[in-house]
């Protein structure tokens, strides 16, 4: 610390990493809002997770990847769901998860969903999933497809198979938006303050920080620094920006949200398809149901270049219909429905691999850390992610594991 043991934590982004952060530094038990100001910087009009942190599918898993951040990062999900009552806050709950592979009916003109001006990039969602791996589950059966009894909402007789991913409580969900801004207003009541900005540059005097200058959202011809000694860096597919040397890239996904009827009520699970559609086309949309009966379904990845603001991010209806059609085709609750939104974020991606990169990183300045490039995965692990950040900024040290290969001397 300095400033006569002064700690000024400037976080940059406001998405699910920045708010977590900024969550588990306020309840470290080394904070005190009189020895340590913790600032989020949010670079949206719109407030926080206005981005993937806003869009995304919002699954949890004990299978996804990398282990060392999982391994601490689910059993975060839980305690926090137990102590804040998740489940009603952020739609925190277990699902099941599955594979299902089948037909889907012609309904129309059915693209790849992939966006314009892109080439198809996969998200690699199930890239740690060992399917070899023995799984104790064993649903009831409905003929030979493996179809669980209560899986009512895709059409058993388009269903070729469908295969359990886990055992009965390790995959789970939350609504990525509420989770998201249920851990800033959280934080805030420790003391966090949340300022509306542009991240320009990491200030820095003699290889430590110093501060982050940024421009200032209600008035853009107005340049201010916040002094700091801690900045952390979450900025997702954006961080680059700020710090050039990092090797993130981004990956643009589409998505939909579907309100069935009133009346229907979609059991819990999550599914991984694979829909062979007419003319012998297969897709594979990600298809999540919601407590609150809202379907969300998202596409493939695209490499379409990244905007300079996440309030630019531009949305292919086109895609967004593709989407639509794959998952109405195998769904007669999804195709009677209503698409209450089509959406796109960006993905941060390590260029080089790997990932997500997590820690100090010395090379560039004393009390610079990075937390970002989690793929598809950062809902999953923000929390484990947040606590590491925590223990660096508030003790110089990880306790909770070892990140020795995410550190980002690995990636600079």
């Amino acid at each position: 610390m300095s400033h006569g043991g002064q700690r000024d934590v400037v976080i940059i982004g406001g998405g699910i990493i920045g708010c977590s952060t900024a969550y588990y530094l306020s309840r470290h038990p080394s904070y005190s809002p009189s020895s340590t100001k913790i600032t989020v910087l949010e670079a949206s009009a719109n407030g926080v997770a206005q981005g993937a942190s806003g869009k995304a599918g919002g699954l949890i898993a004990k299978w996804a990847y990398p282990r060392e951040i999982v391994d601490i990062s689910f059993p975060e999900h839980v305690k926090l769901a137990e102590e804040h009552n998740g489940a009603e806050r952020w739609g925190w709950r277990f699902v099941g998860c599955g594979n299902w592979e089948g037909k889907g009916e012609a309904l129309g003109e059915s693209g790849t969903g992939v966006g314009k001006g892109g080439q198809r990039k996969s998200l690699e969602k199930t890239l740690g999933f060992d399917a070899t791996a023995p799984i104790g589950v064993k649903p009831m059966r409905r003929v030979d497809t493996g179809l669980p009894d209560d899986l009512t909402w895709v059409e058993e007789e388009l269903t070729t198979s469908y295969s359990p991913m886990s055992d009965p409580g390790a995959t789970a969900q939350v609504h990525p938006y509420l989770f998201t801004t249920s851990m800033l207003e959280l934080a805030k009541e420790r003391g966090v303050q949340l300022v509306p900005g542009i991240a320009i540059s990491v200030e820095r005097v003699d290889r430590h920080v110093t501060g982050v200058t940024y421009r200032d959202l209600s008035d853009p011809s107005r340049i201010e620094t916040l002094p700091a000694t801690h900045v952390v860096l979450s900025a997702g597919a954006w961080s680059s920006s700020i710090v050039p040397s990092l090797p993130i890239a981004a990956t643009r996904a589409h998505s939909v949200t579907i309100r069935p009827k009133a009346g229907i009520t979609i059991s819990p699970y999550v599914l991984f398809t694979e829909i062979t559609l007419p003319h012998s086309r297969l897709v594979s949309p990600e298809i999540y149901a919601r407590p609150d009966n809202e379907v969300y379904a998202c596409g493939p990845g695209d490499d379409s270049p990244l905007p300079g603001n996440v309030d630019d991010v531009e949305v292919d209806p086109t895609a967004c219909q593709s989407i639509t059609n794959q998952v109405a085709s195998i769904s007669r609750e999804l195709r009677e429905g209503t698409v209450e939104k089509n959406q796109a974020c960006f993905l941060p991606v390590v260029r080089t691999g790997g990932g997500p990169i997590i820690g100090e990183a010395g090379k560039i300045a004393k009390g610079l850390y990075i937390a970002t490039g989690h793929t598809c995965w950062g809902i999953c692990n923000a929390p484990g992610t947040a606590k590491v950040i925590a223990e660096l900024v508030m003790g110089g040290k990880v306790r909770s594991g070892n990140l020795s290969k995410l550190t980002p001397s690995k990636f600079l």
